[in-house]
């Protein structure tokens, strides 16, 4: 009986000298997990924020808004597209503030044509949360924002590389392309409603203006991206309007139509995940101040093509993601009704 006691006294000692590395594993592996109640799944802090910084630092290098990666790259760690879309214009219009009131501060926003813009921006941030809470009670929301970035990324990323490698060749070849001047007239100065906006200095129709904004800011609701990137080109070569008030008004176009979205969104659909966008500023913040230093180091033509090769990377990605077969065949949801 003694002898059977003392052998088993070793036994139990090894069983409990093999617990506490299990357990040390699972509370190294808990420290940097986070649930975020919206997203309703545990995510990695430091994947978060290094996703932020990421976007934060592309944000600062190439001057334009993240909204168009953020989105993306969160439904790819497993946010749910929705979530992931109304979060991300938080995030935008957090981003954009400071900005915004750099430009406004320095006199390079146009207050007359980001107002007839934002006319048209409210209305189509409306249209946009109102297809964003139909489709989503269709279930149909998630194949349409995949479908909107694969065209919209994969086109613009596209033309922005197309766009980039050309003007490298012409460099290299020491040739000079001229440029359009600001204020050409053109089939849109012929429309009626003519308004002048003495800040940008140009006399034209209301009607292109308010048709832009109310594209970006219906874009801007369903997509989660601020639209700078598809705003800027049209003001400059549509419209003619000069660069030196294009990047303010646009961001205080992207501002406001982005809180507003944010509001939309917290109120109808309940989506506004805080404790999420609140990792992503902090992150977004610190990556955007080495982008703004890399960025003026690279030429202009490299940071076109170098962004036009990222979007398309995305697009691409999209592609690939639609193409794959599913893990889960079929899933269940809730509907309403009898039936």
């Amino acid at each position: 009986m003694q002898r059977a006691r003392l052998a088993a006294v070793p036994r139990l000692k090894v069983h409990a000298a093999k617990a506490p590395p299990v357990s040390s594993q699972i509370r190294k592996r808990t420290r940097v997990q986070l649930y975020l109640p919206i997203a309703d799944i545990p995510v990695n802090v430091l994947l978060i924020l290094a996703m932020g910084a990421a976007v934060g630092f592309v944000s600062g290098m190439f001057g334009i808004g993240g909204g168009f990666l953020m989105t993306p790259l969160l439904i790819f760690v497993g946010i749910a597209p929705a979530v992931a879309v109304a979060t991300v214009t938080s995030h935008i219009a957090a981003s954009s503030f400071s900005g915004a009131l750099s430009y406004w501060r320095k006199r390079a926003v146009d207050p007359m044509l980001a107002l007839v813009l934002l006319s048209g921006g409210i209305i189509g941030t409306i249209f946009g949360v109102l297809t964003f809470t139909q489709l989503r009670s269709l279930g149909q929301l998630d194949l349409l924002i995949a479908l909107s970035y694969l065209v919209l990324l994969s086109g613009v990323g596209a033309a922005m590389s197309w766009e980039g490698l050309r003007a490298m060749l012409r460099a290299r070849q020491s040739r000079t392309v001229p440029l359009r001047r600001s204020g050409g007239h053109g089939w849109v100065h012929g429309l009626p409603l003519k308004i002048r906006f003495k800040r940008s200095k140009i006399y034209l129709s209301a009607i292109p203006v308010i048709a832009i904004g109310l594209l970006i800011g219906f874009i801007g609701a369903v997509m989660g991206i601020g639209g700078g990137f598809i705003l800027v080109p049209l003001l400059i070569y549509l419209l003619r309007v000069p660069t030196s008030t294009v990047i303010g008004t646009s961001m205080m176009l992207t501002l406001i139509t982005m809180t507003f979205a944010t509001v939309l969104h917290a109120a109808t659909n309940h989506l506004v995940d805080a404790v999420l966008a609140l990792i992503l500023m902090t992150g977004g913040v610190t990556g955007a101040q080495f982008g703004a230093r890399a960025g003026q180091r690279i030429r202009g033509e490299h940071l076109r093509l170098l962004l036009g090769l990222l979007i398309l990377a995305v697009g691409i990605r999209f592609a690939i993601e639609l193409g794959l077969r599913p893990a889960d065949l079929y899933t269940v949801r809730e509907t309403t009704g009898d039936t």
